[in-house]
């Protein structure tokens, strides 16, 4: 029985589409993630998969469960962390874990072996009130209320938006030892490196998912002349670059923009002579090779 299997989902609100023919399936103890851009459509996605939007058309089961015929069966078995905090920001960090173990029928000391290892970051913060914490303490207080009913299915929806960078990584090893442990994790995130972390990946945009595969078959995948340059004017490096013919396509990356080139029309020489008669300087080519931001942007851009 496969965690999540969706086939042809869709939400439409009016003559927008949020989701648009979604099928995919996620198998059980994978860690699955769904990549793109804010209003790709991924928390529309993982609302209708968590029961909280009915959807307009096609179907989805969760863990083997219908999301429109068996909401309640789904809702004891799946564990959600909306993008929003939405916690009980006036009640402490130990009184917040004990309501969530109490709506599911448990208590804290029956399922602590799940969130030990997230809760001892928490331990000396327990009699704070949540919103008092830091972003990084409150995205590890909601992981914990999101799993102390032992979920076999856990939804996060973009977990480290606005956290700092120790606070993403501390959050993925945990993600990675919840894995170890059976459980069957579908995780949102606009960040690409966070993407090559996921056994799979979906890349999502417009509503649409774009492609499936494993980070390292996307990267693979990838064949294109793929040069990263930089010169003393980047702003106006972009803007003639794109200019150049021969060049396919050019995006900023960071402190470069890496382009793609059709080497039959244009060479390595010829675009910086392009760029120097333009009066840029300091222009520096380097081939590089894809990473999986490269091949989002490539397969957006098709």
């Amino acid at each position: 029985m496969k965690a999540v299997t969706a086939d042809k989902l869709c939400k439409s609100y009016g003559n927008l589409r949020a989701v648009e023919s979604v099928s995919f399936e996620a198998q059980p103890g994978e860690l699955f993630g769904i990549i793109g851009a804010d209003g790709a459509g991924k928390t529309t996605l993982f609302r209708l998969l968590v029961t909280l939007l009915v959807p307009t058309s096609g179907t989805a089961l969760v863990d083997g469960y219908d999301i429109v015929k068996q909401i309640d069966q789904i809702r004891k078995r799946i564990g959600y962390m909306p993008g929003r905090f939405s916690l009980y920001q006036d009640l402490t960090v130990e009184e917040n874990l004990q309501i969530f173990a109490t709506v599911f029928g448990t208590t804290v000391k029956e399922n602590y072996y799940l969130v030990k290892d997230i809760y001892q970051h928490l331990e000396p913060f327990k009699k704070r009130p949540a919103g008092k914490l830091s972003g990084g303490m409150k995205q590890k207080l909601a992981l914990c209320c999101a799993l102390i009913h032992k979920p076999t299915v856990l939804f996060l929806d973009e977990p480290t938006t606005g956290v700092d960078p120790v606070s993403r990584r501390e959050f993925w090893e945990m993600l990675k030892r919840l894995k170890n442990q059976g459980i069957s994790i579908l995780v949102s995130t606009p960040y690409m490196d966070e993407a090559g972390l996921c056994d799979r990946i979906a890349f999502m945009q417009n509503g649409c998912l774009l492609k499936i595969d494993t980070p390292s078959s996307i990267i693979r995948g990838f064949t294109k002349p793929l040069w990263a340059v930089r010169g003393d004017r980047m702003s106006q490096l972009l803007s003639d670059l794109r200019k150049i013919p021969g060049i396919k396509t050019c995006f900023a990356f960071g402190d470069t923009h890496h382009v793609t080139v059709d080497k039959s029309v244009l060479s390595e020489n010829e675009m910086i002579a392009a760029l120097v008669s333009q009066g840029h300087s300091g222009v520096k080519v380097a081939a590089i090779e894809a990473g999986i931001e490269d091949c989002f942007m490539d397969i957006s851009n098709r």
